[in-house]
């Protein structure tokens, strides 16, 4: 019988070795980087030596051709370890080069890929604006053709690397812009075009602290056309397509989550004594950390299913990419609200963990697509449906 989570020995080696290398170097830092609200980048440029930043771009572009199953993995076992440090991967890894090596010309992915795959370039995705976020044809930010140019103009909201640091910008950006009444293209924007600016800098996060999120400013920013993907009007089509690889990576993040929370209330249950025995011969404590389980495990195998069958090429795939994650987002915060109440008082301070889980939890029914938004694209799909395979 084959395992669902690993389904070959090359992704149960890519396990074992993102599992490594988490707990050995992404968890110790996790707590401090949290209370700083700062990016670890040396941290994150390591992930390019183990082929991490590139792990779906195709092999001549530096990046390692590993499938939808390998980008869960790396999701869920990097956020076992800190899921804001993992947030900031995946920005970068999906919303940025999974995006260019799946909708890029040839040219763009040989000038951006390699960089981005060894870690090099920070990249990230700009689609929210402040007053537009799941209403994508109503964000306001235009791209006006000028010859062999465009001129950008608008604002990006909630943008993850967005800054790297309080005052310096990420290197390069996949920015959506309108092009024409309800048409949707995307340019490559970096840093140090004239007319591109980091904002503001956004703290105070509840959660996800240890990846920077920006406000970012296009003021007639001069970008090639060299620098826009396919032609204009086509990136709806690109936008919706890697959709569903970021909202199945966000998953397989709430997945750590929960595995993480499971772990650490499981073995204090077993040590903790109340009233001369273990607090996990009660029936109270049984309940959060038997229903925990039972609910990742539920999750988990949906996850990895849907993973099994989702071609990056190819969209069409929206009902179970926003199913994992309306199902899964809601039971990591769960499971962490579980974990924070089997510590009691313990498990509302930082040095037992499972307090900044369920803040980290928390931005997975938010960002990537709202719960809301899930619940009504499933609900169009399936009325496309006469049965259910």
């Amino acid at each position: 019988m084959g395992d669902l989570f690993n389904p070959t020995g090359e992704h149960a080696e890519l396990r074992r070795m993102v599992r490594a290398f988490a707990e050995k170097e992404v968890a110790p830092q996790a707590l401090e980087h949290d209370r700083t609200e700062s990016f670890n980048l040396p941290l994150f440029r390591k992930l390019g030596d183990l082929g991490l930043l590139g792990i779906t771009a195709n092999e001549q572009w530096g990046g390692s051709a590993m499938d939808s199953t390998a980008a869960v993995i790396a999701h869920e076992e990097l956020s076992a370890a800190d899921p804001g440090f993992t947030l900031a991967y995946l920005a970068h890894a999906m919303l940025f080069a999974n995006n260019l090596n799946q909708n890029g010309s040839d040219e763009q992915r040989a000038r951006f890929l390699p960089g981005a795959c060894s870690g090099e370039l920070v990249g990230g995705m700009c689609m929210s604006e402040p007053d537009a976020g799941t209403d994508v044809l109503g964000m306001s930010t235009t791209a006006v053709r000028d010859g062999d140019f465009y001129r950008l103009t608008g604002r990006k909201m909630w943008i993850t690397n967005g800054a790297i640091s309080d005052t310096e910008l990420g290197d390069v950006f996949l920015v959506y812009a309108q092009t024409g009444e309800r048409q949707i293209s995307s340019f490559l924007v970096e840093k140090g075009m004239e007319g591109f600016a980091l904002g503001q800098k956004l703290t105070e996060k509840l959660g996800m602290r240890a990846s920077t999120t920006a406000e970012l400013v296009f003021d007639d920013c001069r970008v090639p056309l060299a620098n826009r993907l396919g032609e204009e009007g086509q990136s709806m089509l690109h936008m919706m397509r890697n959709l569903e690889i970021e909202r199945l990576t966000l998953a397989a993040m709430s997945l750590g989550i929960a595995r993480r929370c499971i772990e650490i209330m499981n073995t204090y249950a077993q040590e903790r004594k109340a009233f001369g025995k273990s607090i996990n011969a009660f029936g109270q404590i049984q309940q959060h950390i038997g229903t925990a389980y039972a609910k990742f495990m539920a999750g988990r195998a949906y996850v990895y299913n849907t993973a099994a069958n989702l071609n990056l090429g190819q969209p069409g795939q929206r009902l179970d990419s926003d199913g994992v994650k309306l199902f899964c987002s809601t039971m990591a915060k769960e499971v962490a609200d579980s974990a924070i109440q089997v510590l009691g008082g313990y498990g509302y301070v930082g040095e037992y963990h499972v307090e900044r889980l369920w803040r980290d939890a928390k931005l997975l029914e938010i960002g990537g697509g709202t719960l809301e938004a899930h619940q009504k694209n499933m609900t169009r799909d399936l009325t496309r449906l006469s049965r259910i395979k």
